[in-house]
């Protein structure tokens, strides 16, 4: 049995502390001109360099800010486009991959893919579960207190 821990908190994403890394959502085109992304986009920067991993769909793109991870999970291919299941899963895993190579245990996350994307909260819960079942990584979903974004 793992210590893998997923708890859901109300408030700020952005008032995690500093041992957390984080991860969200985005397109491959990197636009972020939308929902949270457009939070890590002022926070983070550094744009060009998320470019030059030059990751797809499926994959995760991975700054690194004050000695933690910032994942960007490539979910999809065009801003205006929807994520899948599938490549949800696919970048989940690979953010797993990274996060157990760099001993990586707290991870920050709003609910992914369940905003302006639109995927079911419970089917993302349950594959973060699944991801990350046997690793000892303590999640903390941030569920935004303004309901009505």
């Amino acid at each position: 049995m793992s210590d893998f821990k997923i708890r859901e908190v109300t408030g700020d994403l952005f008032s995690a502390g500093p041992e957390y890394s984080m991860c969200h959502c985005v397109a491959a085109d990197l636009r972020m001109g939308k929902g949270i992304a457009v939070k890590f986009r002022n926070k983070f920067g550094k744009v060009a360099e998320l470019e030059k991993q030059n990751v797809k769909p499926g994959g995760v793109a991975v700054l690194e800010s004050n000695g933690r991870y910032i994942y960007y999970l490539i979910t999809k291919q065009q801003s205006w486009g929807k994520p899948t299941y599938q490549l949800l899963h696919s970048s989940l895993s690979a953010m797993q991959q990274h996060m157990a190579k760099h001993n990586v245990t707290r991870l920050a996350l709003p609910r992914i893919g369940c905003g302006l994307d639109g995927l079911n909260w419970t089917k993302v819960r349950d594959m973060l579960a699944e991801v990350f079942q046997a690793d000892a990584t303590e999640l903390t979903v941030y569920n935004y207190a303004a309901a009505n974004k």
